[in-house]
């Protein structure tokens, strides 16, 4: 959390330069594939093909545990290219990190950003929130979010919605943090020249080990994040 940031000053916001590059690089790469898989669509898909209707008839299951089939369909292409994203933004900085000489790191998961987690879960309960409004009205809405199942309840129907937005930032950006900053003391241990032999022989296939469980931890946090946005959706529009 302590590294060196590049940032710059437009219309008095600050913004850092490395969330930008790393999240355009993450879009970027999410468009390229699914241009390439798609370019050919045919009766005999081809594998490229396979590979994308295998992921949105995964996505489609995740919606369709949670979400009623009208739901789910309004959802499906938001929660089909964000769980898209959600892959690459997170194995991304697992894969390739792209360090100047002024230490500062401009590539990396835009996800092990606490910043960006929390854009992300914003704009996942907007919607979320959005769709409840638009199916039980705002009368509707009010009553099912604060006042169920009883009146006594809104205290704790308050902290309940606060704590699904900070379970859905904390969970993403805190698995993929740690997994970079373990990935990053295990390559100091490995290559560092203060160190000798052993360490390098220790640290090397712990650091190839650490890197194949992050690459599944990344898949699964993209997973529950989708998970989680539909969970919130039927609880805020009445169907849990």
């Amino acid at each position: 959390m302590d590294e060196p940031t590049s940032t710059f000053t437009l219309l008095g916001l600050t913004f850092n330069w490395t969330t930008i590059i790393s999240t355009l690089l993450a879009m970027s790469i999410v468009v390229l594939v699914a241009v390439l898989m798609t370019r050919k669509v045919g009766i005999r898909p081809s594998r490229g093909q396979n590979a994308i209707e295998y992921v949105l008839d995964f996505v489609r299951g995740i919606l369709g545990d949670q979400l009623p089939a009208n739901l789910a369909r309004q959802f499906g292409l938001y929660s089909f290219t964000l769980f898209l994203f959600l892959i690459v933004a997170n194995e991304m900085g697992l894969l390739l990190q792209v360090k100047m000489g002024n230490g500062v790191t401009y590539v990396k998961s835009p996800t092990a950003d606490p910043l960006f987690a929390f854009t992300l879960a914003i704009m996942s309960l907007m919607l979320a929130h959005g769709t409840g409004v638009k199916t039980l009205g705002l009368g509707g809405y009010l009553k099912n979010m604060f006042f169920e199942p009883y009146v006594a309840m809104f205290p704790l129907n308050v902290v309940e919605q606060f704590t699904n937005f900070l379970t859905l930032a904390l969970r993403i950006f805190g698995n993929i943090f740690a997994g970079e900053l373990m990935l990053n003391l295990l390559a100091s241990m490995a290559w560092g020249t203060h160190l000798n032999g052993f360490w390098i022989i220790l640290a090397f296939p712990l650091e190839i080990a650490w890197q194949g469980f992050s690459l599944l931890i990344g898949g699964i946090q993209a997973y529950v994040f989708v998970m989680l946005t539909a969970v919130f959706t039927a609880q805020l529009s009445g169907n849990e």
